[in-house]
């Protein structure tokens, strides 16, 4: 495990009270029940925001505590372990492109609103149902941006767009030539279709002709702790479930079997947890961070796909009940498998970095 320092406990500390008391998952039921598109709680977001959690990778300078991404990291794992629907992460990683590529100006503008809760942004990259940032073909002409951007997260809420174009990326405030089409998902999370016609767009000059890179990579890495969190929770769900459940006069941890099936998933869920703070590590420190994102990425998949399956089947058939919650770990880790690459996709973007 990461050493955090004193302040970083804290933090962790703080996001895992309140999230245990403010927001389980009950909350994300009533989310879910009130059928809102934009799919999560502004009072709570707005909780979020006064804490200071929607700045911690903001510069102080622009409204935000400089923190840096692994203590992001541990707040949206906290979240992830009550899957708390927020636009934070989507926000954060918004907020990493303006201060990777931003002018002055553009951070001025944008970046205490993001670190205030005052706006909320998110990324629209892809085009498809599969990640292909390679294939984008949205263009700005003019100042004016047109295409298609599919399965955006967080979209509904979102007051500005960071939109990856051609030639670059662009910041693109909701409005006029923006056009939303709800996407449902498993999850029951906020995702949509967007249109852009002619839209106002204003280019990240900075950072590079690798910016969407670093941005997702960055991306990769922040998803990654959130299942991580769900990862967490779903083995002592499933652990506890085991502990108390009652098979031929036998509770089931009694069975050999299954006590090797949860150690094996003691040891996935250990190395997710290492893979996802060195991604964490690398971005705060500069380091290797493309690899290190693709491997916290590529083992978060892996061992969510693997710990989700297990922990409903060793529920039995209650876990394919929608009164246990551990099926809404199972469907919000299908949806976060997908995004910003598959096991496969990410082990091609591995070995192509390696020169292979």
């Amino acid at each position: 495990m990461a050493v955090l320092n004193e302040e970083q406990e804290m933090l962790r500390d703080m996001a895992r009270e309140w999230a245990t008391n403010e927001s389980p998952v009950t909350e994300f039921r009533k989310v879910r029940a009130s059928g809102e598109p934009e799919a999560f709680d502004r009072t709570a977001y707005a909780t979020m925001a006064e804490m200071g959690w929607a700045g911690i990778i903001i510069p102080e300078e622009h409204g935000g505590s400089d923190f840096g991404f692994m203590s992001v990291g541990l707040v949206v794992e906290e979240l992830g372990k009550t899957l708390t629907a927020s636009p934070l992460i989507a926000t954060t990683l918004a907020a990493s492109a303006i201060i990777l590529g931003g002018s002055e100006e553009q951070k001025a503008k944008w970046l205490p609103k993001l670190a205030s809760g005052e706006a909320i942004a998110t990324l629209a990259i892809d085009e498809g149902p599969h990640h292909a940032p390679e294939e984008i073909e949205a263009s700005v002409s003019g100042g004016k941006l047109t295409g298609t951007k599919a399965f955006v997260a967080e979209a509904h809420g979102a007051d500005l767009f960071v939109v990856a174009a051609k030639d670059g990326l662009y910041l693109v405030e909701k409005g006029d030539g923006v056009t939303l089409t709800t996407r449902r998902l498993t999850d029951q999370r906020s995702h949509a279709d967007i249109a852009f016609d002619g839209a106002a767009a204003d280019k990240l000059v900075n950072g590079g002709d690798d910016l969407l890179d670093k941005v997702l990579d960055r991306a990769r890495v922040l998803t990654a702790a959130e299942m991580l969190g769900m990862a967490q929770i779903v083995f002592d769900t499933t652990l506890a479930y085991l502990k108390q459940r009652v098979q031929f006069n036998q509770v089931l941890s009694s069975f050999q079997a299954l006590q090797h099936r949860m150690a094996d998933l003691f040891a996935d869920l250990a190395q997710m947890r290492s893979a996802v703070e060195a991604g964490l590590q690398a971005i705060d420190s500069g380091a290797g961070v493309s690899r290190a994102a693709i491997v916290a990425k590529a083992e978060a998949n892996r061992v969510m796909h693997t710990i989700s399956n297990e922990g409903i089947q060793l529920h039995g058939g209650i876990g394919m009940t929608d009164e246990y919650d551990i099926g809404l770990y199972l469907k919000r880790a299908r949806v976060l498998e997908a995004a910003w690459g598959t096991r496969s996709y990410l082990k091609n973007r591995f070995a192509t970095l390696g020169g292979y």
